[in-house]
């Protein structure tokens, strides 16, 4: 059996065309004025394939595509809708951010709550360092402060 077996393997004939994409959540920020803007993307998202749920938040200008899709092809339908300022969801929640205030990081244009998704990075090590070796445990006649 180990010989059909090896040479049923040079048979099979691999199929391409079943590659399924995996469920994701793609948010987009589109600014939307009207019920005519809102109607138009909601329209054009939601008769893409693999597309399970759509949610329009026009407050926050945001839109939520739920399913087996593509993200640069559901912003791309985005746009084709006459958005061209269309881009993927910048912010993020601000409870997530370590270092919300940091400059680049605050934007007047995000809804209440979030900042921008900008990677911040704390002080550098050295600093710390030295501001820790001021006060030692270890050795308590080595406090410089006093």
């Amino acid at each position: 059996m180990g010989a059909l077996d090896y040479l049923s393997n040079f048979c099979i004939i691999p199929n391409t065309k079943t590659k399924h994409k995996a469920m994701q959540t793609v948010e987009i920020k589109v600014k939307m004025d009207c019920d005519g803007c809102e109607r138009r993307v909601r329209n054009a998202v939601a008769t893409m394939k693999g597309v399970k749920s759509v949610d329009i938040n026009r407050k926050q200008s945001r839109v939520t595509v739920n399913g087996y899709v593509d993200a640069n092809k559901v912003l791309k339908r985005v746009r084709r809708t006459g958005k061209k300022r269309a881009e993927f969801w910048p912010y993020v929640p601000q409870h997530v951010v370590s270092y919300p205030h940091a400059s680049g990081v605050y934007d007047k244009r995000a809804p209440a709550g979030y900042v921008k998704n900008v990677q911040t990075f704390p002080a550098s090590v050295e600093t710390e360092e030295k501001f820790m070796s001021l006060f030692s445990e270890d050795n308590v006649n080595a406090c410089s402060i006093m």
